[in-house]
């Protein structure tokens, strides 16, 4: 079939996904017009859920083609929800209740993060006055910012990601206009996104009545914001060092020391009964009462890059999130080639997908590229935020460039740019 009908065809495709998905997930709502969450414990996915990306994301249940030679997907598995995807061909090769609209926790942190991500400089600094903490719920995850102190945009980065700091949300919000404003950023982000399983109440993702999102558009964000560069470097660090309380001693002189702050994934840290996965680069955690425990990580191995998204470990155990995203990753690399996709990551509205195979990332700039939102290449490691150790995907020396000719089919593949890989 020629290119042109082949795109055509996937644009209607597309369209009526998205028209069939607007239609089912606008009901049912809650009084004040906002979709309604499913978190009681005997909570059952809905029968009809939003199709985009594949009739077969919308059904619920696992959904999954083995071929021959593949591995039986693990049975040990309580999610709620999950999915399994190729981060550059978006092939969705497994996926269980794919749509379902849960409430997501600090994993709403990932669109956060692409939506504002562009519009500071890291230099850009910022003095906090008390109404840039107001409304920070209750019981909130902070980094310890302190009213009147000065950060720069890098420092507040790294308290979103590292530490999960609603503070650091609530005070780059007033950045960006207030809460209000940065609500309607996201929204407007994740429909360009196609991320329509999505209504975002509060930016921090902590809970709140009507906020939702699906395992299929939290992946979506971790695949859109990995095309940026600072997004990659702040999802890969695993510890640095954050601004404390400026001080004086008894002679009136004012001194400011920092503290180290390290990433709550476990995947990327370890713990006691979990320890660092292969390959791990990111993406984001969270953890609430109605959510339950999420997580996306994105992982490389032998030149694959996944996807993962697990939400709401029914199994009440330790580290319950991590452990199920790591056997998925495990059945991932297993079974690449050997499986039929049951559906894909669909592109962002704007992205051009009738592009030629082998196109490059854009080539200003990492200023030219932030300013106008297109991905940028990989950062080198740097001693702030990095502990030493690199940025991103634990794969052996330097990093690989994964935009060869050829790799990527047009009207579907949405690659992303280089990606810096974390020494062993």
């Amino acid at each position: 079939m020629p290119a042109t009908k082949k795109t055509a065809k996937r644009s209607l495709l597309v369209t009526s996904a998205t028209l069939l998905s607007l239609s089912l997930t606008a009901a049912p709502a809650l009084a004040d017009g906002s979709p309604s969450p499913s978190t009681g414990p005997s909570a059952t996915p809905p029968a009809d859920m939003s199709v985009v990306g594949g009739e077969r994301l919308g059904r619920p249940g696992t959904q999954v083609d083995l071929g021959s030679g593949a591995p039986v997907l693990p049975k040990d598995l309580t999610a709620r929800s999950w999915i399994v995807a190729d981060a550059e061909s978006g092939d969705v090769l497994a996926a269980h209740n794919a749509h379902w609209r849960l409430p997501p926790a600090s994993t709403m942190k990932m669109l956060f993060a692409d939506t504002l991500l562009p519009k500071f400089p890291k230099s850009t600094e910022h003095k906090v006055v008390p109404s840039d903490l107001a409304g920070i719920g209750s019981g909130s995850s902070m980094v310890g910012i302190k009213e009147d102190e000065t950060y720069t945009v890098h420092d507040l980065w790294l308290g979103v990601f590292l530490r999960s700091g609603n503070d650091a949300v609530h005070v780059l919000s007033a950045m960006n206009n207030g809460v209000d404003r940065t609500v309607e950023d996201m929204q407007a982000h994740a429909t360009e996104l196609q991320a329509l399983d999505t209504h975002v109440v509060s930016p921090d993702g902590y809970d709140a009545k009507g906020q939702v999102s699906s395992a299929y558009d939290l992946t979506l964000f971790a695949r859109s914001g990995l095309q940026k560069k600072d997004f990659r470097e702040y999802c890969s660090t695993v510890r640095a060092d954050f601004p404390g309380e400026t001080k004086k001693n008894k002679k009136g002189k004012k001194s400011r020391e920092s503290f180290e702050i390290q990433n709550t994934n476990r995947l990327l840290t370890g713990d006691s009964d979990i320890s660092t996965y292969q390959g791990i680069a990111g993406v984001k955690n969270g953890n609430t009462t109605n959510a339950g425990a999420t997580f996306t990580g994105v992982a490389e191995r032998d030149g694959k890059v996944l996807l993962v998204t697990v939400m709401n470990p029914e199994k009440n155990e330790h580290n319950e999130v991590y452990k199920e995203t790591a056997r998925l990753f495990d059945w991932g690399f297993q079974a690449a080639g050997k499986i039929q996709p049951v559906g894909e990551l669909v592109p962002p509205k704007g992205v051009d997908t009738t592009a030629q195979p082998g196109a490059k990332a854009s080539g200003g700039t990492p200023e030219d590229d932030r300013a106008s939102g297109k991905p940028v290449a990989a950062a080198t490691g740097t001693r702030s935020g990095s502990s030493g150790i690199g940025i991103a995907l634990a794969v052996a020396g330097g990093f690989v460039v994964l935009l060869a000719a050829g790799v990527f089919l047009v009207n579907r593949r949405w690659p992303l740019p280089d990606l810096m890989r974390r020494r062993r």
